[in-house]
């Protein structure tokens, strides 16, 4: 049997609807996630191009096959759950994106994902994200103006017009990196949204992670070197689209595993596969707390992990025993951990 390349991989979870993306950086983000009901307006999954009419994504195939990816798994603050990545990574010195500072018109949009956008004019926000440039995309007349008109100064600065105007006409969302872009159509989140992100593809811009000058949480297992310049969320074994509960799902759950046999880290994958052991041979009470961040995470999900398929495949007596080994291992947070459960934010 052929092993999948990486490009075939993310081709077919683009055809995933329970699948999300992303592309961003630590407080500055574009998430393309589909719905059931979604008008699909492009789908060409060889070169990773798919569009509704909510948003889309477009990757590098060139770029990407040239890229490390690297499967994760992180902790939910609810011990029930736990989250997982698959990033798309590149070397520092080959990630960098011009960090504009100011507000920075880029001329027409030759490469909108759509046809019809590709006269629309490109402003970069100037975030001065070090893996991508935030943009915003617009062929309104009055809100070109306003943007014309405060273009070189920041969009922070509490006595520039263009923010306000920008969440009153809410434009195209355009997050580029050097693997490809996400374009979100929908409207900002805020007061015209009843305060909370539009459900689908959306974007967040937050001022007080952006400070951090982070390229992704610290709960991310990124190795030193490299930044992750595209995200894909496969669907989640424990959570619904919208970060609801949902009975365990196996088949999704055995899905990610593939990927992260494939592609995670090897001492991760290592620390899980030595609790699956122990468990089976009855040794599990010769666990011992591993001494570093990523094994103890390992441990605490691969436990998580075999208490829900216990439970869900009726084997109460190991539920109860897996249960006695999380008392002794997933207890108190780590720094800085407490990620949310809904894929990409």
């Amino acid at each position: 049997m052929t092993t999948p390349s990486l490009i075939d991989i993310l081709a077919e979870r683009l055809a995933d609807r329970d699948a999300g993306w992303s592309i961003g950086s630590f407080g500055a983000i574009a998430e393309f996630h589909q719905r059931t009901d979604d008008e699909l307006r492009l789908d060409r999954p060889q070169e990773l191009c798919r569009v509704t009419g909510k948003g889309g994504i477009r990757l590098d195939p060139q770029a990407v096959s040239e890229a490390t990816a690297l499967a994760f798994e992180t902790l939910s603050p609810r011990a029930h759950r736990w989250g997982q990545g698959l990033a798309l990574c590149l070397p520092e010195d080959r990630a960098g994106v011009p960090r504009r500072e100011v507000l920075s018109e880029l001329g027409p949009d030759a490469d909108a994902l759509r046809e019809e956008e590709r006269g629309a004019v490109l402003f970069d926000m100037g975030l001065a994200q070090p893996q991508v440039e935030f943009c915003i995309r617009t062929s309104d007349p009055d809100l070109l103006a306003i943007l014309r008109k405060t273009a070189g100064r920041s969009v922070m600065d509490p006595q520039n017009p263009a923010m306000a105007a920008i969440l009153r006409a809410h434009p195209h969302r355009v997050v580029r990196s050097k693997l490809g872009r996400v374009e979100v159509y929908q409207k900002i989140g805020g007061p015209d949204t009843g305060g909370v992100s539009p459900d689908g593809p959306h974007t967040h811009v937050l001022p007080k992670l952006l400070r951090s000058g982070r390229t992704h949480s610290a709960n991310t297992p990124i190795p030193q070197g490299l930044v992750p310049c595209a995200m894909l969320h496969p669907a989640s074994a424990v959570a619904g689209s919208q970060g609801e509960d949902i009975a365990f799902d196996a088949a999704r759950h055995e899905a990610f595993q593939e990927l992260l046999r494939r592609y995670g880290l090897p001492d991760y994958v290592a620390i899980k596969d030595r609790v699956l052991d122990a468990l089976e041979e009855g040794m599990e009470d010769a666990l011992t707390e591993p001494d570093s961040r990523l094994t103890r995470t390992g441990l605490r999900i691969a436990l998580r992990q075999l208490g829900r398929q216990a439970e869900a495949v009726g084997r109460p007596n190991l539920a109860r025993r897996i249960e006695r080994l999380r008392r002794r291992f997933d207890r108190a947070e780590e720094p800085g951990e407490a990620d949310e459960d809904r894929p990409g934010h």
